[in-house]
């Protein structure tokens, strides 16, 4: 399909073109990207080696650590590079690779956060069969599931790209390449496709929002029978994962879910799910979860006594 096209390269504008601005923009993707990669590979690294942090919940958030990494890995440090730039160019082939990673992460990450509110939810419904139910070999078979549906998802947006022919103009007024401005450059009646990329990618967004919202609200609901110590223990868990839930969903719905029209707030509203979600989930995840932080605490002192043994 790619013969079709006569255009071999895009030309990225990035969030600004304004020299001073894209210095500034330099500054906070990098100290972001630089937090994401430190926060998140710390959770990693605190997963693997705590034996305290077993249980399916930290095994499906070690996932969505590794998940966060890739997702921002994808865009942040090409978004760099372009800042230094005065024309960020990206070839044909590296923006259809950078779409099916942003996609393939961006869904592992909504497929993982399904997950983390199932577990939940058998956590404190059914505490009784929690351990038969959420075994490490279901997990296991869901996180493969998960990577699977991912991989399907991704494919259909690469198979929708190149259904698109390019005659120029090249220019994407985004800092990332992705179908939502590619459609804008086709040069072709795209009705169909911004059909089947709402259908895809918005139906996702909306129907997965909508069970996490429902599953939270059955959780809240049923926690009114527990005690005062274990409501307030689950209660935390729970306002985290909504938190993130919000802050990721709110602005991929609004990208998502609409006919193809650009707003000028777009690639502002991007930063939030692109760069801002990966940077907040380990602050999220750590500052409201004592056994996180009582697990680094215990790596951080052993790392100490063996550099002391040294």
């Amino acid at each position: 399909m790619q013969l079709n096209n006569n255009v071999t390269e895009f030309i990225l504008l990035g969030l600004t073109q304004d020299p001073l601005r894209k210095k500034i923009v330099f500054v906070a993707v990098f100290m972001s990207y630089l937090g994401t990669l430190l926060g998140n590979l710390l959770i990693i690294t605190t997963i693997k080696s705590s034996q305290a942090l077993g249980s399916p919940m930290y095994f499906f958030l070690f996932y969505l650590s590794l998940s966060d990494t890739c997702f921002s890995t994808s865009i942040a440090p090409r978004m760099i590079v372009d800042s230094l730039l005065k024309k960020a160019a990206i070839s044909f082939s590296e923006c259809i690779i950078q779409v099916f990673s942003f996609h393939f992460f961006g869904c592992l990450e909504i497929f993982i956060l399904i997950l983390m509110a199932a577990d939940r939810y058998v956590a404190i419904c059914k505490p009784l069969h929690y351990t038969a139910i959420m075994s490490h070999r279901v997990c296991s078979i869901l996180v493969a599931v998960a990577w699977v549906g991912s991989c399907v998802h991704s494919l259909t947006q690469i198979f929708l790209a190149l259904s698109l022919p390019f005659c120029g103009p090249n220019v994407i007024d985004h800092y990332f390449c992705d179908l939502e401005p590619l459609l804008s450059l086709a040069c072709s009646d795209t009705y169909v496709i911004n059909l089947l990329l709402v259908s895809n990618s918005g139906a996702i967004c909306i129907v997965s929002f909508v069970m996490l919202m429902i599953s939270y609200a059955i959780i809240l609901h049923s926690l009114r029978n527990h005690s005062a110590e274990s409501r307030k223990k689950a209660l935390s868990t729970c306002i985290s994962h909504i938190i993130v839930v919000i802050l990721f969903f709110g602005p991929c719905i609004f990208i998502y879910t609409r006919p193809a029209t650009t707003f000028p707030m777009d690639k502002l509203i991007a930063v939030f799910y692109s760069l801002g979600t990966p940077l907040l989930n380990p602050l999220i995840y750590t500052l409201r979860n004592a056994e996180v932080k009582n697990a680094m605490k215990k790596l951080w002192r052993k790392k100490l006594i063996s550099d002391d043994v040294r």
